[in-house]
Order: structure tokens, then sequence, then C-alpha cells
């Protein structure tokens, strides 16, 4: 399967905020991800064909970056996409001189984290009952550079 990787812009928020409301209990919206556009320190990418299929977005803060989404649409999972655009987001940290990168998964959520893991991110904490709908710990996953 054919896509690219580009930076998220205003014409991607409609299809992103779509994504979020299938993938997540709690969706970002429409208007947090355009303040997303305006932050310097947010770095967000998609994965287009003809139309997103999925995206991740990377807050870096004093060398530190932190995955705070990734999603793809259901029926491009398994294709390559969220691989190609964690190793992207990765990529990109380490080249700006990031020291680590890092996520919170459901501890239910076993394809994501046999992605991360298969990426070199090593388990590192727990959050307890970090996530709701349902109620669920937040495992820690970190990737030092």
């Amino acid at each position: 399967m054919e896509f690219t990787l580009e930076k998220m812009g205003a014409e991607h928020i409609t299809q992103i905020a779509q994504l979020e409301k299938e993938c997540f209990s709690e969706p970002w919206s429409e208007n947090a991800l355009e303040e997303e556009l305006a932050n310097e320190n947010s770095h967000f990418l998609v994965a287009v064909s003809d139309k997103v299929m999925g995206y991740i977005g990377v807050q870096e803060i004093c060398g530190e970056a932190y995955i705070t989404n990734v999603a793809v649409f259901g029926e491009y999972r398994k294709s390559g996409v969220g691989r190609a655009l964690l190793k992207s987001a990765c990529y990109g940290a380490k080249s700006r001189n990031c020291e680590f990168i890092t996520l919170e998964v459901r501890e239910s959520n076993e394809p994501a984290i046999a992605l991360y893991e298969s990426e070199g991110f090593e388990k590192v904490g727990v959050r307890k009952n970090f996530y709701s709908s349902p109620t669920e710990n937040g495992i820690i996953y970190t990737k030092f550079f």
C-alpha cells in the first residue's frame, strides 16, 4: 500500500478528528487539533494516500519527546502505516536532539505494544487507572536515543 508522510495541516483536521472518534474514548476535538498547528513544540505527521490513513503527534520540551496521539484507521492497520509514523516521529525527535521519546498505551492494546517493543521501546512504568471508559492502566514505554 502506497502512502506519503506529511506534516499535519489544516486540510487534515476534519479527517483526523473522525479518526480520533473511531479510536479513542476521549477524542481530541477539531479545535484541539487546530491549536497544535500553532504550537512550536508540537510535531504532527499524517500518513496520506487519497485520504488520511493515520497520524502521530509529538510534543517536545527540554530535549524530551512525548507521543500524545497515534492512530490508524481500522482499514489501514497492519499495513505499515503505524510503523512508518512511529519511525518518522522517532527520527524527528532524535534529529532535534531529544534524549528519548515516550508514550502511554492501554495495557490491553496488545497490537500497539507489540509495535512499540519491536521498534525498541522499553516498558518503564505503569500509570494506575490512567484511562477511563473503561478504566484501565496505562503502560509507559520509552525509547532512549
